[in-house]
């Protein structure tokens, strides 16, 4: 399964949901969504400064992502960037491969 970071922040409206819900709730809520797409989440964490929640979620595929995203993102309370995490193993893989390319100039 794939791995990916999510930082979010809250709209206002997604501010008085917070409040409604607990923090608790709304961890949950993120936990069930992407255990309803074959996915878990790893970790939540609330913050402050240029992001309100920082989460690791791990999910199927690319696909199963872009439907939890989606769906946040889609209900106006929360604006996120998702970024794909990648293992060590995963990045020695690609030091292994050597792509033909040519730099521009050269």
């Amino acid at each position: 399964m794939a791995k990916f970071l999510i930082e979010a922040n809250y709209t206002a409206e997604g501010l008085h949901g917070l409040r409604k819900d607990k923090a608790s709730g709304r961890r949950e809520a993120a936990g069930a969504a992407a255990r309803g797409l074959g996915g878990k989440l790893e970790s939540f964490h609330y913050c402050f400064g240029e992001r309100d929640v920082i989460a690791i979620v791990e999910m199927p595929d690319n696909v199963a992502m872009t439907a939890l995203a989606l769906a946040v993102c889609g209900s106006g309370t929360v604006r996120a960037r998702t970024t794909p995490l990648l293992t060590v193993e995963e990045v020695d893989q690609a030091l292994s491969k050597k792509p033909d390319y040519r730099a521009p100039g050269t």
